[in-house]
């Protein structure tokens, strides 16, 4: 079974700068988006910082697992921009979401931190597989946990504190990364995307969109090509306010 993908990452339609990442290697096949924040070009720097590094870890520690690989490289990455924001003090507070998909021997494992997402489209169905590290996100747990269960995702996309996050790389000494482990069927699709895409494109149309482009046909890269470029349209013509990143998988 083979990885078949395409990513993409674009400025907007406001931003005068493009500080999101991507990185995308279809020979070790690792995956990552990154969306950085912090002032003087910080956000930019942190997210150059973590696509950087986490290859280079991966090369450097070969003969630790995936899930190992993951967690490690994401910290590793968050050292290093922390220990820069220390020593350039315009940087100080920059940060970087992360999410990194590594695709080996049927399983796709999953490192995240922040608000980035990794998507699973499986037939008619969208699943986020990704947890936001976000205060939204929390916010929504409460609203479960108590019973009320009146704060969903349109709620979500609403609220003026929906891009305050709890968790990012780099911002403090310590970080948690969560990591997955999904066993890969054939014909499933994977995205992986900063909130500038999802914030902008609802799971609803993002399904949509890939049924449309490929229409029952045999997946080809044009496909997926086209289907990238397509999403990252339709998050321009809602408003693209916010940079936009996406990267697609389909396992052949």
């Amino acid at each position: 079974m083979g990885i078949i993908s395409s990513g993409q990452t674009n400025i907007g339609m406001i931003r005068e700068t493009n500080q999101d990442a991507i990185y995308l290697n279809r020979e070790t096949n690792l995956f990552i988006v990154a969306d950085g924040m912090g002032g003087h070009n910080g956000g930019d720097i942190a997210s150059s910082i973590l696509v950087k590094c986490v290859p280079e870890y991966f090369d450097r520690h070969q003969n630790e697992g995936p899930e190992e690989l993951l967690s490690g490289s994401i910290k590793f990455s968050s050292n290093i921009i922390y220990q820069k924001g220390i020593e350039e003090k315009q940087l100080k507070g920059m940060g970087t979401t992360a999410v990194a998909c590594f695709y080996k021997e049927s399983h796709l494992y999953i490192g995240n931190v922040g608000d980035s997402r990794a998507y699973l489209i499986q037939g008619d169905k969208i699943y986020q597989l990704t947890i936001d590290h976000s205060l939204v996100h929390e916010k929504s747990s409460l609203s479960i946990l108590s019973g009320l269960g009146n704060y969903d995702r349109q709620k979500e996309s609403e609220d003026p504190q929906k891009n305050v996050l709890i968790r990012t790389v780099g911002f403090e000494k310590n970080l948690s990364v969560d990591v997955f482990t999904y066993k890969v069927s054939r014909n499933d699709l994977f995205l992986i995307c900063s909130d500038g895409l999802h914030g902008k494109v609802s799971d609803e149309v993002i399904l949509e969109t890939w049924q449309k482009n490929h229409n029952g046909d045999e997946v080809t890269q044009e496909i997926i090509d086209t289907t990238v470029q397509k999403l990252i349209d339709i998050a321009n013509q809602n408003g693209g306010n916010d940079n936009i990143s996406a990267i697609m998988m389909y396992a052949k």
